[in-house]
This record gives C-alpha cells, structure tokens and sequence, in this order.
C-alpha cells in the first residue's frame, strides 16, 4: 500500500509538472519582427574543435545574415583543432572580408574547454551583446534582427532562442535519431514553458544572447568553471538567481538548426554530460524537476516488474502510464508543431515506452561514469 502511495505522489507530481510546462508554453507570445531599425550590436562567439566537416555550412549561412555587418562581428575560438577546422577559418576570413571576422586560440585556464574559449573572446569582443552558437549549427538570415528587436522592446540582460534539427529530406533517419529528436522536442517544450511560469532553468547556448557588462558584473562562469559544460545552464540560472531580466524568443524564424548525434554511443555521450550537470545546478525548481522525473521513470519500471510479477494490480500501473502518456503527448505535440515537425508524433508510442529506460540508465551513468566530449575524456 505504501509503495501505491508513492508512486501515486509521484506520479501528481510529475503530472503537476506537465501542467504546468504546457500553461506556460501558452503563456508565451509567439515573437514577431515588427520591422525596427536595426539598433544593437552584436559579437557573435563560436568556439570549435574538430568540426571540419560542419563548419562550411556554418560559415555560409553567417554570411547570409541580414545585419548591418558594422553593428556584429564574428569571433571563431579553435579549441585545439587537429583536422582542417583552422584552415576553413582562415578561408571564412579571406573570403568575407567585408565582415569583422577575428580569429583567436583558446586559452585554457579551467577544467571547461568551451568556457575557456567563450571568455577568451568576451575578453576582447567589441560589442555590447555577446550572441553565441554551436560550430554544427546554421542560423537563420534574420537570426540577429529577433534578438535586436527584443532587447529594444523589452531590454532583457539574457534571451533564449529556439533549437532544431537540420533536415535532410528523402533520407531515412536511424531509429535513435528520432527518439534523439522526440526528447529534445520535450526538453524544448519544458525550456519555453519553464520560461512562461518565470522559472526559466534550461537553454541551449546554440541559441542565446546576453549582454557583456551583464556577464562581467554577475562574474559569469566563475561559479561552475570546474564542470566540463553548461556554459549556457549555469549563467541563466546564475543571473536569474541574481535577478536579471531573462526572455525566451517563440519563433521558428529565430530558430537555429543543428545535426543528430552521429551513432548512440555520441548521444549516450551526450545525454550523459547534460546529466552530469544537474547536482550542480543552483536552481531549487530545477532539481525537483529533475528528480521528479527520474524518480517517475524509475518507478515506471519498478512497478511494471511488480505488475509482472503480480504483486500491484496492472490496472494502476496502466493508469498511470496512460496519464503520463497523454500528458507528455500534449506537452511534446506543441513544441514539434511550433518546429513544423508534426510527423515526428509518428513515433511517440515507442519513444514513451524506450523513454523511462534510456533516462534511468543515462542518470545512473551520469552519477558513476565520466563522459567523452570532443575527442576528450571527462571524470565525473
């Protein structure tokens, strides 16, 4: 009886959690460009390693930005390249020279590659707003047109922006892939609706803008330098901890678009270094969410087992999977039609049964186990 009481606890929870996610992703307006004047300016951060492959589309789709190119420069980061990476940059520089294209050596002085990379070039940027990406990405032409137009209808210290992936038609994909898709689908859809009942936790540093003088008076990364990642996690929750304006930017045209994990040992790899993360989290909502929905996945399978076992009534178990089921539906539904992305719904059946176990066996990984990122290896 008491393990029924538990599970039932945790399942409102979770529940309660769902709810809340989906009225806040209503709450939030879509953001549509008004047509202002063009007005702020921007340093556009990319650190990269080894990303030879991505980084020609990258670098056409930032010479395609409709930006006055005198208000926004390009700041590339190589964090110790062993392929052509380096050379592709140089070629960028060479050939846009009408764009203010600075290349520089990270300088590595913590136990965090990117954030070692993102300080080098703050450190020298010229602007007032520091925008950054990922080197896998390609933005969109009007990329910094939405985050202009927020910060002067708005004046936010920190905007966050959405993520997609980058679709390949008449290729079939992998099976991982379209559950890699259908878990950020839920983790976008927590993002914005975390943001619309203004307990903003989770963003994605290949979408997001803050402003330098910001970054420099809250101290920025000194507070989590010893962790590997989360250059992007740590200072919203930082800065919103302190108070400071933060906004999410709801329109597919501000999206920024990057690649699946290659095989699923990388989005093991992945999956693994987000969660390695979350104990040090400074956010209070973040963690209970965090351990509401491991302990809701974990007790999934736990009662499937005692079902089998006829030890609980199915009944219940079915219950309760089917209002996890439902919930979980409406929540991801909204952010994979806001992506245009409805067909992925096709494969929420055997997503939400992989779900609870794929998450249980990444969280215990992620407690036990280090990580490679980057062709680096990563204690925990």
């Amino acid at each position: 009886m008491l393990l029924l009481i538990f599970f039932a606890l945790i399942t409102a929870a979770y529940l309660g959690l769902v709810v809340a996610f989906i009225f806040g992703w209503n709450k939030v307006p879509e953001f549509r460009l008004t047509g202002m004047a063009s007005e702020n300016t921007f340093s556009i951060i990319i650190p990269y390693r080894n990303e030879a492959e991505n980084l020609p589309r990258l670098f056409k789709s930032l010479s395609n930005l409709n930006y006055p190119s005198r208000k926004f420069e390009i700041i590339l980061v190589n964090d110790a390249s062993r392929d052509d990476s380096k050379i592709l940059a140089e070629s960028f520089q060479n050939d846009f020279q009408e764009l203010n294209i600075q290349l520089l050596e990270n300088s590595r002085k913590t136990n965090s590659p990117k954030k070692d990379a993102i300080k080098t070039a703050i450190e020298i940027s010229r602007f007032d707003y520091i925008v950054t990406t990922d080197a896998d990405c390609v933005v969109q032409s009007k990329w910094l047109q939405f985050f202009d137009e927020s910060i002067q209808l708005s004046n936010p210290k920190m905007i966050a922006g959405p993520v997609g992936f980058i679709q390949q038609p008449g290729i079939k994909k992998p099976y991982f892939q379209n559950f890699e898709e259908m878990d950020f689908m839920s983790l976008q859809a927590s993002t914005v609706g975390s943001f619309g009942i203004e307990k903003a936790f989770m963003c994605n540093a290949a979408n997001m803008c803050y402003e330098k003088e910001t970054f420099f008076k809250e101290a920025g990364f000194d507070e989590n330098e010893s962790i590997a990642s989360g250059d992007d996690v740590f200072l919203l929750q930082n800065l919103r901890k302190k108070g400071v304006k933060v906004s999410y930017i709801k329109s597919k045209e501000a999206a920024v678009f990057t690649n699946y994990q290659k095989s699923l040992k990388d989005l093991l790899n992945q999956r693994i270094r987000w969660a390695a993360k979350t104990s040090s989290y400074s956010s209070v909502f973040a963690k209970f969410t965090a351990v509401v929905v491991f302990l809701m996945n974990l007790s999934l399978i736990v009662f499937t087992g005692l079902a089998f076992l006829k030890l609980i009534p199915y009944q219940f178990l079915m219950l309760v999977f089917l209002l996890k089921f439902n919930a979980d539906f409406i929540l991801i539904y909204k952010s994979a039609k806001f992506m245009n992305r409805e067909n992925l719904m096709r494969h929420y059946l055997w997503c939400s049964m992989v779900y609870p176990f794929f998450t249980v066996f990444v969280a215990g990984l992620s407690v036990f186990k280090g990580y490679e990122w980057k062709g680096r290896r990563f204690r925990k």
